[in-house]
């Protein structure tokens, strides 16, 4: 049985490119970006999701049995429009449904949308009920509802990942674990909010659960990735110590983190790149963001790793990367 992955250059395509070999027959990756790993460079079809054409003739040429949507643009920027900055999350998963049908192969889909879809604090009512916060959660809502809409006929599912964390992850590499390992972290001094994280091997395992249940249980449903809800600060402790050796961090008072938050918008803005710390990741570091995960276990049960055993994984690559310079 082959799988396609749309996006399986990035960080969460990346792990399931490795994880998922044993499963598929084959697995072929519709990328724009070439694969992280060298090994991976020959399941790589190189193409961009917006060229409905080209991709239309990957997907009749290599007749999968199963596909995974994952390509997406994720960052936040509210500086844009869905139209002008996410039309990849729109459009493109407008072809790759497109695409699906031309095939005329495909047995399963999975379309990857976010948690972002609800803003922090708001708890669905159904599965169609909306509040995103910011241009990017409104561009994946509307392509759940492009999805919804077009209703494929194949087992079809629709996953909100919350925030997916583990090795190849080349963002939290750079603004976080790095951060730790220079000794530059500070823990701003006020109570830890509680958040939905999800160690990318979990992630994976409950799409393989989904892939393998029977239609009639994911079949149009919507479920949420990742681990049970956490006080953020047993995250950060944990990669603190795996990282740099030591219990204790550095803790500091809440008003001076908000002002060096300030300080690292300006030069944010000045850089045109995000500063260390900034105000935006002062509030994700301050703010609860619970997703209703119950629904994903109880129709799967609890995911295999705990958290201790994700960061170790997770540290281990980092600091074996960071060697490689």
């Amino acid at each position: 049985m082959k799988l396609l992955v749309t996006g399986g250059s990035g960080f969460i395509g990346t792990n399931l490119m490795e994880e998922f070999a044993d499963a598929y027959s084959e697995i072929v990756n519709v990328s724009l970006e070439p694969p992280m790993v060298e090994a991976h460079r020959d399941r790589w079809r190189e193409c961009d999701i917006l060229d409905g054409e080209k991709l239309k003739a990957i997907f009749r040429e290599e007749r999968p049995a199963v596909v995974l949507h994952l390509a997406a643009r994720t960052d936040c920027d509210e500086n844009t429009t869905v139209e002008d900055g996410y039309a990849v999350n729109v459009e493109g998963t407008a072809n790759v449904l497109d695409a699906v049908e031309a095939a005329g192969s495909v047995e399963r889909l999975v379309v990857t949308s976010s948690q972002f879809v609800c803003r922090a604090g708001h708890l669905p009512e159904d599965e169609s009920d909306f509040n995103p916060e910011t241009v990017y959660g409104e561009s994946k809502a509307r392509s759940e509802a492009l999805t919804r809409e077009r209703d494929p006929d194949l087992t079809w599912t629709i996953v909100r990942p919350t925030n997916v964390w583990g090795p190849y992850h080349r963002r939290y590499a750079q603004e976080f674990w790095k951060v730790l390992a220079k000794g530059w972290y500070f823990h701003p001094g006020h109570p830890s909010p509680t958040r939905c994280y999800g160690y990318v091997g979990n992630v994976l395992w409950q799409i393989r659960q989904i892939l393998a249940a029977p239609p009639d249980v994911v079949r149009g449903k919507v479920f949420y990735l990742g681990d049970r809800p956490i006080e953020i600060v047993r995250w950060i402790e944990g990669f603190h110590r795996e990282i740099t050796g030591r219990e204790k961090m550095r803790v500091l008072p809440f008003f001076v983190t908000k002002v060096l938050a300030r300080i690292g918008d300006g030069i944010g803005g000045v850089t045109g790149r995000p500063f260390y710390l900034n105000s935006s990741r002062l509030r994700s570091m301050t703010t609860d963001y619970v997703a209703p995960m119950e629904t994903t276990f109880e129709a799967f049960g609890e995911p295999p790793y705990s958290l201790e055993e994700g960061i170790r994984e997770t540290a281990a690559w980092f600091m074996e990367d960071m060697a490689k310079g």
